[in-house]
């Protein structure tokens, strides 16, 4: 008898089922709030005002609704991503993503072993922009040009998406300047911009070196052994290789080069708008809106063509849309239960018990949890650090460990929750689904979170400050 292959639930499917369990959980957790005052044009919570509430149980209607909700919260996001998706159609009708993947695949034929060069220059990069101008969002239209890359010299979509995405999430968790979470957090917890930034630098090129390592382990053996990828059919479905590609003589056109260069002056103002003007998902889609319709009218596209070319690609991109929606709803669920407040109490409660050691890793611990329920990393800030710096005094550890702790904890986790809008974005545009992404990340995670509970250690033994 043939044995049945098992086949995961929709990504779709698993979001849902956590929205079902987070509902029955407002019928089981007590409800609970802490007061909340404005502070630096964000709602923080106030230190030991905590008191519980008549429980809130959500029900089936709050349930239904949750997800229609949750997709108006983050449209801004969603309609990003679908720009996003759009505007690379437009771009792959012109020719010019595949003329430049071909180049680059004939360069590496004639000199075979660049890839272990550019896998490691690449993940610098983008850990580099994670640690100090905070990339998250910024790195989804990197997605379509990297995977394609990727399997041009022999790699899968995994290697295509660790090399920007993986990186720039690495380069976000050991962050020594990053002003969305690091200056919000040192902000709220009193403490000196910029403190602590030497054994932050320690940390980023720990944490870099490590998640190199990673990929380009990975990458060798899928290259060796391409059916080893658990990507393998899924990539021949969504990202053909041409076999032929390295040997092709044809050169770009005028008009490709002039697209490609395009392409690399908006990526240069996506950079400079992030820092200089604090760019958010509505500037940035602006500029790839324009990035499209200027390549279109360089590559001379029919305007039907053109309007075909980004439906086609906004469309391919509905189903994770509706993922990212339905992720926010788990958090409404939540926090219209009231749940949340009361869980970050009681972990707070659990924190202050035994050696400061353990203090500080609990609160590492504490912050990848909420992580899953607030995976937005200024907003996870504003929560948990008002909580967490006065109770770092309690326990003695410096509110600087109290700082670290959040940043791992936020960071590591947003690589691996389905909550995370960034991530369903970055796996909705390159076809992996959750499970497969969840299942080749879980190693790796489990690797951050004991690095993470051994960092907190030398902070704590040499008290780490300012406090």
């Amino acid at each position: 008898m043939k044995k049945r292959k098992y086949k995961a639930p929709n990504t779709l499917i698993i979001v849902f089922s956590v929205a079902i369990l987070t509902t029955i959980l407002t019928w089981i957790i007590p409800g609970g709030e802490y007061e909340y005052v404005e502070k630096n044009g964000r709602e923080v919570a106030v230190p030991g005002s905590f008191q519980y509430v008549d429980r809130v149980p959500q029900g089936v209607g709050s349930l239904l609704t949750a997800p229609l909700r949750g997709i108006n919260e983050v449209s801004y996001i969603i309609g990003f991503v679908l720009v996003i998706g759009g505007v690379f159609s437009i771009i792959a009708k012109t020719g010019a993503i595949t003329g430049a993947i071909h180049a680059i695949a004939r360069a590496h034929s004639e000199k075979p072993g660049r890839d272990k060069i550019l896998i490691p220059a690449v993940m610098i990069l983008f850990s580099f922009a994670g640690a100090t101008f905070g990339m998250s969002e910024e790195v989804i239209p990197f997605v379509l040009l990297f995977i394609p890359l990727a399997r041009s010299i022999g790699y899968d979509s995994i290697t295509g998406v660790a090399m920007c995405y993986v990186a720039a999430h690495v380069g976000f968790a050991g962050a020594f300047i990053n002003p969305f979470t690091l200056g919000i957090a040192q902000g709220l917890a009193e403490l000196p911009a910029l403190s602590g930034i030497e054994y932050r630098i320690f940390i980023w090129i720990l944490l870099t070196t490590i998640a190199i390592f990673f990929v380009m382990r990975y990458a060798s053996r899928v290259k060796k052994d391409p059916e080893s990828s658990p990507v393998y059919e899924l990539d021949l479905q969504y990202w053909p290789r041409d076999e032929n590609q390295a040997t092709e003589t044809e050169r770009m056109t005028g008009r490709q080069v002039a697209v490609l260069w395009l392409l690399g002056l908006a990526i240069a103002g996506l950079v400079f708008g992030v820092m200089q003007y604090d760019w958010y998902v509505t500037e940035m889609g602006g500029l790839f809106l324009g990035l499209g319709i200027a390549s279109a009218i360089v590559a001379k596209l029919k305007i039907n063509d053109i309007a075909v070319s980004f439906i086609e690609g906004a469309k391919d991109l509905v189903g994770p849309a509706l993922i990212i929606g339905f992720a926010r709803g788990i958090l409404i669920i939540a926090r219209e239960g009231e749940i949340i407040d009361t869980i970050l109490y009681w972990l707070a409660q659990a924190i202050s018990i035994g050696h400061p050691v353990l203090s500080a890793q609990l609160m590492f611990v504490t912050q990848s949890f909420i992580n899953f329920f607030i995976p937005s990393a200024s907003g996870q800030a504003a929560l948990t650090m008002p909580i967490m710096a006065p109770l770092s005094d309690l326990v003695e550890i410096t509110r600087q460990t109290a700082v670290l702790a959040y940043q791992l904890g936020d960071g590591f986790t947003n690589m691996i929750v389905p909550t995370a809008p960034v991530l369903m974005g970055v796996l909705g545009l390159s076809k992996i689904p959750w499970d497969v992404w969840a299942r080749w990340m879980l190693p790796y995670q489990i690797v951050f979170f004991i690095l993470g509970l051994l960092l907190l250690i030398p902070p704590v033994l040499f008290k780490w400050g300012p406090f």
